[in-house]
């Protein structure tokens, strides 16, 4: 229900100073008392309000209202003149005071301390001084809630109006008028629509610079964030930008030009040719490419020898472990062992994580320090766990230090890791700027051994690291496609491998792990999951429904991942008298509900518990990390979320905006994750998303079990669709062209002796 009301301010019962989140009393002109919740920049009681927003229930606190806009102005009367000035935010005045200047100048107050402070001198005990320190405090107050305003004005909601002024400070009206298209640069969450509504209700024409320059840039950032692309064609850039314009750029030739011209100068973009194409492309990206290329072909060519019986360790290494390397096997061990960068990449079940307990037994007997990591806590856990050593996430390793928006780490070009081997598992999952990051904490002579599945999707950030390094064909890859991990009765490791080759998967009542259930009706396969979920699998498997995971392919529908998370939430977790909840957008998270952090908060602080306590305080939680939320306390609006590595973290009100319910998640946030038991509806949608590579990406995420359901149909239109979204990016000709600039100054890289016995798995 939306409500409006106006009054004074009467009592704040909670304020959380660092993000502005505040609980207070409103005493209406109709006389009623309401509790009001919401984000304000400061509060003082006495302030007179008028404010919108919707009517909560708290099964606590009972009704409030979620304040979504507000203006403030002076308060008229004795008391809120006289609680106003005695709040604290001005300070020299208390109470005694407060009403000593009402008695002088009544209802013009405020008047007096703005226009004419020397007047204050005349109540006993302001000095010229003090008046003038009362004025400039009264004044900056003002100026602020001015500004807080003047944003609301254009539509902006309160929280993000304070983000924009906490950026700017007492500039913000002035930054604003002259230039709103900068809030996209400066302001996490406002992008171009929103920027160009400010714009245009300002009177900024269609055809000016920094309208244009607004699009191109943000053309770029959404082309890397959401379709992974480190570059566009320009003409393809123009057609992006005409649309979101509403304006022909065709047209603006000269205009264009020079618009793009002082974005290179900036510098903020790369203009380059490819094939005699024009491109463009975020400088940033650029260099990262530039910088990955440079640092792989360089550790590549660098590596130092060592000398050691390799055949004789690896047969060591199998009459421990009783097992018996395939040549495949024994070839990408080997390579590890010579080069200084060794990919290998291969599905599940094709040894990989043997081959990294050999590589690791080996060189560690040899001195050698290793380090094993991965993008993600999930994966970094189930590589620790598959190894039996200490596997950390990339940001632990490099000791990710917060400073601001940006990743910032203790390890770096400057200050590299103390290691002689790196080893990084679920390399499909590691962006541009992670990867950049890790490579340049290496110094020179270290290997690096890269692990990953050629066909998982790639990255949800910019860049296609993996599939670029293998088709650069500089470095020394591994194909691995011999399956080992499978008894009789298990489908799982076969049926992916089927599925990853075009091939339908076998179904058949004997298999213990992989299980198809024929729905066609949407309200079945919904209805089916759920019940999957809650009761049937709990009970055929003896695991609870927290070890089950749904993976969708798609958000919306009847079996999308939303409303699955609706009902699913309604079947495990439901509201029960008592337990506590609160409203996050459009979702209701309480107590006991399973969460996924759905961005990159660098900042957020947590607190790593181990068998004997706290092991870690650090900061940072990060895309598609899940995990528990273990408690709730309303009245100061924290939210306490447990993730499965066993970091706590405390969200306050304008950080929950982050997380989502994740009883379903979708495919591409399962990367690098792996699940018990995994339950994938099949539901239609583009040939872009419906695809083979996603539903491989499904399957293989489930350890013990799979159950698909839905119809033959649409799971044969999925297998049957190659369809691979292309991305735009560098890095493979940057390889190429850094590996031929090395070969032609140093000659031939080293590369291992064994190709002879390369798998390859074209």
């Amino acid at each position: 229900m939306e409500l409006t009301a106006k009054g004074t301010v009467a009592g704040i019962i909670y304020r959380n100073d660092e993000n502005g989140y505040t609980i207070f009393t409103l005493d209406t002109i109709d006389g009623d008392d309401i509790t009001c919740v919401g984000t304000f920049p400061t509060l003082s009681v006495g302030a007179v309000l008028s404010v919108s927003g919707k009517v909560v229930v708290h099964n606590r606190y009972g009704e409030q209202l979620s304040v979504e806009k507000f203006t403030m102005s002076d308060p008229t009367s004795r008391q809120g003149i006289v609680k106003y000035l005695s709040s604290g935010l001005i300070k020299g005045i208390g109470e005694v005071t407060a009403n000593s200047i009402y008695d002088k100048f009544g209802e013009d107050t405020f008047g007096v301390i703005e226009n004419n402070p020397m007047l204050l001198v005349q109540v006993k005990g302001i000095s010229q001084k003090r008046a003038m320190d009362i004025s400039n405090a009264v004044a900056e107050l003002k100026s602020m809630q001015e500004q807080i305003m003047f944003l609301q004005g254009y539509g902006l909601t309160v929280n993000l109006s304070v983000k924009i002024y906490n950026m700017y400070k007492e500039q913000t009206k002035r930054l604003v008028l002259d230039n709103p298209y900068r809030l996209i640069d400066d302001i996490d969450g406002v992008g171009f629509l929103t920027a160009d509504k400010i714009a245009q209700s300002m009177g900024v024409e269609r055809l000016s610079e920094f309208r244009i320059r607004a699009a191109i840039v943000h053309e770029l950032k959404e082309a890397a964030d959401k379709e992974g692309n480190t570059y566009l064609r320009f003409d393809d850039l123009m057609d992006a930008c005409s649309k979101i314009l509403e304006i022909d750029l065709t047209q603006c030739g000269q205009l264009v030009e020079d618009t793009v011209t002082k974005l290179v100068l900036e510098p903020l973009v790369k203009v380059f040719d490819e094939d005699g194409v024009r491109c463009i492309a975020l400088l940033r990206y650029y260099k990262l490419e530039k910088a990955i290329a440079n640092k792989l072909i360089s550790l590549n060519h660098d590596a130092k020898r060592i000398l050691i019986d390799a055949d004789s360790l690896i047969s060591q290494f199998e009459t421990v472990n009783k097992i018996t390397f395939h040549a495949g096997q024994l070839g990408a061990v080997k390579s590890a062992l010579i080069n200084g960068v060794t990919v290998i990449t291969g599905g599940p079940g094709t040894g990989k994580t043997t081959i990294i307990k050999c590589i690791a037994e080996i060189l560690t007997s040899h001195g050698l320090r290793l380090e094993f990591c991965a993008p993600t806590g999930r994966a970094a856990k189930r590589m620790s766990q598959s190894i039996g050593s200490e596997a950390k996430t990339i940001h632990r390793l490099l000791c990710y230090e917060p400073k601001g928006d940006k990743m910032a780490f203790r390890y770096n070009r400057y200050n590299t890791l103390p290691c002689d081997v790196v080893i990084v598992d679920e390399l499909s999952m590691v962006d541009v700027s992670l990867m950049s990051s890790l490579l340049s904490a290496l110094e020179s002579g270290t290997r690096i051994v890269l692990v990953g599945d050629k066909d998982q999707l790639p990255s949800v950030g910019a860049g296609n690291v993996l599939a670029d390094i293998i088709h650069s064909g500089v470095v020394e890859i591994r194909y691995l496609s011999h399956i080992y991990r499978q008894s009789n009765d298990s489908l799982i490791v076969s049926n992916a491998h089927l599925i990853n080759h075009g091939q339908m998967p076998e179904i058949n009542n004997h298999s213990r792990d992989f299980f198809y259930m024929n729905y066609s009706d949407f309200n079945q396969v919904s209805d089916t999951v759920v019940e999957l979920v809650t009761t049937r699998l709990p009970k055929f498997t003896g695991l609870p429904s927290s070890e089950i995971q749904v993976l969708g392919a798609l958000k919306n529908g009847v079996a999308g991942v939303e409303n699955l998370n609706v009902r699913l939430q309604q079947a495990l977790n439901p509201r029960v008298y008592g337990k506590a909840e609160m409203q996050v957008g459009k979702s209701v998270l309480r107590v006991g509900d399973r969460v996924m952090q759905t961005v990159n908060n660098y900042e957020l602080p947590f607190v790593k518990f181990g068998d004997n306590g706290i092991v870690e305080n650090g900061a940072g939680i990060f895309n598609g990390d899940i995990g528990v939320v273990r408690n709730i306390d309303k009245l100061n609006g924290i939210m306490e979320v447990l993730f499965d590595d066993n970091r706590l973290a405390s969200y306050t009100s304008a950080d929950l905006s982050d997380l989502q319910l994740a009883y379903a998640i979708t495919i591409h946030k399962s990367q690098g994750s792996e699940f018990e038991v995994v339950v994938v509806p099949l539901v239609n949608g583009p040939p872009t998303i419906i695809n083979k590579n996603l539903l491989y990406t499904a399957i293989t995420r489930a350890k013990r079990a799979v159950v698909l359901v839905g119809s033959k149909k649409i799971l044969a239109l999925m297998i049957h669709n190659n369809y691979v979204a292309a991305r735009a990016t560098n890095l493979c000709r940057f390889l190429q062209e850094e590996n031929a600039v090395h070969q032609k100054f140093f000659g031939v890289t080293n590369q291992t002796v064994f190709n002879n016995d390369a798998e390859e798995d074209n």
